[in-house]
């Protein structure tokens, strides 16, 4: 048995289980949940039409998919990136893309072909953070440190605070923006600096941008650590990947669908590790993926849906609640007047209403935990659910 295993700790929601775990609630209200990033808008019409083809199914069914994916996929999304991020050199679509079955499992896998296994290795993330970062690192032999995201640096990692003894021990940094939970966006010129210290020290930069197409200002969306890359004229994209996936930005979280882009020299390495795991994306998959990332419709309409929705939930939740704004995602990240477990406990307990404590999704750390005192709420069901939670959670502030 991996004894690295042992490391590891229980996910958020089996913390959330085990935290309500015979529990009853009082209200006779039927449950609602917002603790699972899980998007509940309706799939594109043009997936499901796809799925309904016997013909196209019958076809792609038929037979064994590549790793390397089908390059009119390939095609596909260099073209979503060069025309989202107005990149001067086109990524290449050969050497520089590879389909990915989700963002979960890449984001996984990718440390198992970039750590070393050196003793003193390190792989830096923000904290709180998407808690596949953590399992990754450790089960790839090396040691997690965590950048904290506190409220007054916009809830943005402080890379300032690392010391360049860590940064030299460093083989690969997790960057997620827009953030989960808080939705905060990393700045083209921070992305920047990171690259240069990635030239300085030699590691990875991981860019998980799977929130980057849930913006609330559609004048301005969220830069990417590829756009950094190109503003530097480095179409190599040295040392770096983004990953992203049509989960959020298609309402697709089944079809387990994204893609990796980035440096081709690891991109090469990632396939190799990938044609031996098995992880190649089923053909009726890739097809329709094709078609996802190819259409901006129905990601315009999704993220008006989210907008109003996020607006309509902190107009309820800011009378009672401190609720950040933020700049992007479905997440809110209000703070707590006590314990996080307890509000979340209680909050059960009186309206059968479930969130997720802020203190699952971080870990403690010299300077304190910044998921303490804290919730996520994902906004994900429709309007009239999630106002009613929010509603729900205004009365039980009220009643404290």
């Amino acid at each position: 048995m991996n004894k690295e295993l042992e490391r590891l700790q229980a996910y958020p929601f089996q913390k959330l289980a085990s935290l309500l775990k015979g529990t009853p609630t009082k209200s006779r209200d039927k449950a609602i949940a917002l603790t699972i990033g899980e998007p509940k808008h309706n799939p594109p019409d043009f997936v499901l039409k796809f799925f309904q083809d016997p013909k196209k199914l019958s076809e792609a069914l038929g037979s064994y998919p590549a790793t390397r994916g089908l390059k009119s996929l390939r095609d596909s999304i260099a073209q979503f990136l060069g025309k989202r991020y107005d990149l001067k050199s086109s990524v290449d679509s050969e050497r520089q893309i590879l389909p990915v079955n989700g963002t979960r499992e890449a984001l996984f896998a990718i440390a198992q072909c970039v750590v070393s296994n050196k003793s003193d290795g390190l792989v830096l993330m923000p904290n709180p953070f998407y808690q596949i970062y953590e399992g990754a690192g450790i089960l790839a032999g090396s040691n997690p440190y965590f950048i904290n995201c506190f409220e007054d640096t916009n809830f943005q990692p402080n890379f300032e605070k690392v010391d360049e003894s860590i940064w030299a021990k460093c083989e690969l940094l997790y960057i997620c923006t827009p953030g989960n939970p808080s939705g905060a966006v990393i700045p083209l010129s921070v992305m920047k600096h990171l690259i240069q210290l990635s030239d300085e020290h030699n590691f990875v930069i991981i860019s998980d941008e799977c929130y980057s197409e849930i913006y609330h200002r559609e004048a301005s969306p969220p830069p990417s650590i590829l756009e950094a890359c190109d503003s530097l004229n480095r179409g190599s994209y040295k040392n770096c990947l983004v990953f992203n996936s049509l989960s959020k930005r298609s309402n697709l979280p089944g079809l387990r669908s994204g893609f990796v882009a980035g440096d081709a020299e690891l991109i090469e390495k990632f396939l190799l590790y990938r044609t031996y795991h098995g992880s190649a994306m089923p053909l009726h998959h890739q097809f329709v993926s094709e078609l996802a990332w190819a259409d901006e419709d129905h990601v315009i309409q999704n993220r008006s849906l989210y907008r109003e929705k996020v607006s309509e939930i902190i107009k309820i939740l800011g009378t009672v609640l401190s609720v950040p704004r933020p700049e992007c995602g479905f997440f809110l990240w209000p703070k707590t007047p006590g314990s996080d477990t307890q509000f979340s406990l209680d909050l059960f307990k009186q309206t059968n209403t479930k969130i997720l404590p802020g203190s699952f999704l971080s870990r403690n750390t010299s300077e304190g935990n910044p998921g303490k005192n804290r919730v996520r709420l994902a906004l994900v069901h429709s309007l009239g659910e999630c106002k009613e939670a929010a509603i729900r959670i205004r009365q039980f502030m009220n009643n404290q």
